[in-house]
């Protein structure tokens, strides 16, 4: 503390104080001044401006319009002097009435550099970030210009005019508006209820007292952990660590991942087991015999299945995954043509199990069986590298880039690789040695599998 704030604390001892309330958008300190109290309020500059008797209205607002549209943020101070025991006794509106104008203090809060990129990184995504500040119009208006929020023909709202709206007027407004300036929090609460009345899905944030409310009606409620209240950080679903707007939108990119990546899984392990399912099923029902054994299954499920799909939850996100509109909230896990996916894979493994099964015994081979358990395994491995990505071929998002699944993906090769020419393994999994031809057709099979997963996002990418 520096000697003049000290002999003012001194000389002016702090009475009593009218705290700030959104609703009046000031507040007041009351302070000994020999044998009288000083008022001394501060607050916005339409509030208090309005409750003084000997000021040129006119120029200050100009002058706190000229800085607000320098992105500035403007405090009015003005004062009067009371009666000394007069002050602790009347109500607020009289006491923060009849003031004497001082001055306007503004001050700058520039936005952090890499808040214009997460703004730009949200419109990409189809999400549209909106402003919602007690801040001046013009302030608010500059700050969302300069962020990207709001574009020169987007439409403002202050807390004045949403006053003299209904409801229903606001649910009419309230897509078009990008910035909201002056609000209660009667009104961000009725902001988030119209946005939801059209079907969005709204994130608020809120660091005060006041955001509470609104912070719980949203569909997700994210508090500031470092400004915040405990009252706001407990009605909130998340807490934001670092305060720091460009954490949401990594937030949003990593949920987007995440439910990818389990996506990607349920269409790589499903697919593999309606592959096994066509083919025990449909081999009877063409006059085949069955193609696999009990061990043969379970080796499947154990680790041609279970290993690589694991390897899938460290898969990267996808190059476009911040250029897609949002997901639907009435869409499931199995959106995104997961199903029709499962559905045709597995019938393509089934039938190029069975037309290999067919062939073999055709041909008098004895190793149908293994050729088939082999051909099998070799499909799904093939699958889980083409199902890394959904719309982009595998040569662009990177084929070496999932280092876990190749340490997977080479040793179960190895594996399957000793079952079939391994002697003392043949007596456990009921296999044979293949030939070089029998082999290559194993390999050609999954080929086949990886080349139709990579063409199904061709076709994906031509609708």
């Amino acid at each position: 503390m520096d000697n003049d704030l000290r002999r003012s604390v001194i000389l002016y001892p702090r009475l009593s104080e009218i705290p700030f309330e959104s609703e009046r958008r000031m507040m007041t300190t009351i302070h000994r001044f020999g044998d009288q109290n000083l008022v001394i309020t501060k607050g916005a500059i339409e509030s208090v401006i309005s409750k003084c008797v000997d000021s040129n209205k006119i120029d200050i607002l100009k002058k706190a319009d000229a800085m607000a549209d320098e992105g500035m943020r403007t405090l009015a101070y003005a004062c009067k002097l009371m009666p000394e025991q007069s002050a602790i006794q009347i109500p607020v509106n009289e006491i923060e009435s009849d003031l004497h104008f001082i001055g306007l203090i503004a001050m700058i809060d520039p936005p952090r550099a890499e808040v214009i990129q997460a703004v730009k990184e949200c419109q990409a995504a189809g999400i549209i970030p909106v402003m919602i500040t007690g801040d001046h119009s013009k302030t608010a208006a500059a700050i969302a210009l300069e962020v990207g929020v709001m574009k020169s023909t987007d439409r403002l709202l202050t807390g004045t005019e949403m006053a003299a709206m209904t409801f229903e007027q606001l649910c009419a407004t309230v897509q078009s508006v990008r910035v909201y300036a002056r609000v209660s929090a009667e009104q961000k609460l009725s902001i988030v209820k119209a946005l939801q009345s059209h079907g969005h899905y709204v994130a608020m944030t809120g660091d005060g007292v006041n955001d509470a409310p609104s912070l719980k009606m949203a569909n997700i409620g994210v508090a500031m952990g470092i400004t915040g209240t405990d009252v706001s950080k407990q009605a909130a679903d998340m807490i934001l660590l670092d305060d720091n707007f460009a954490t949401i939108v990594k937030a949003v990119r990593e949920g987007r991942r995440i439910f990818d990546n389990i996506q990607k899984f349920i269409r790589y392990i499903m697919s593999g087991n309606a592959g096994e399912i066509w083919t025990i099923l449909l081999a009877p029902l063409v006059g085949l015999p069955i193609p696999l054994l009990p061990i043969h299954i379970l080796w499947i499920n154990l680790v041609t299945d279970g290993l690589p799909s694991l390897a899938l939850a460290n898969e990267s996100a996808e190059l476009n995954i911040m250029q897609r509109p949002p997901r639907s909230k009435d869409k499931g896990i199995f959106s995104n043509g997961v199903a029709l996916h499962i559905l045709w894979v597995g019938l393509l493994m089934g039938a190029l199990c069975l037309g290999i099964q067919a062939y073999a015994i055709h041909q008098g081979s004895d190793h149908w069986q293994t050729m088939v358990f082999t051909t099998l395994s070799f499909c799904q491995l093939a699958h889980v590298f083409a199902i890394r990505s959904f719309d982009v071929f595998i040569y662009k998002h990177g084929l070496f880039k999932n280092r876990v699944l190749l340490f997977i993906v080479i040793p179960t090769v190895i594996l399957q690789l000793a079952i079939i020419y391994v002697p003392f393994l043949h007596s456990v999994f009921h296999t044979t040695s293949l030939t070089t031809s029998e082999l290559l057709i194993c390999f050609a099979a999954a080929a086949i599998v990886f080349h139709a997963v990579e063409i199904e996002k061709w076709i994906r990418h031509q609708r």
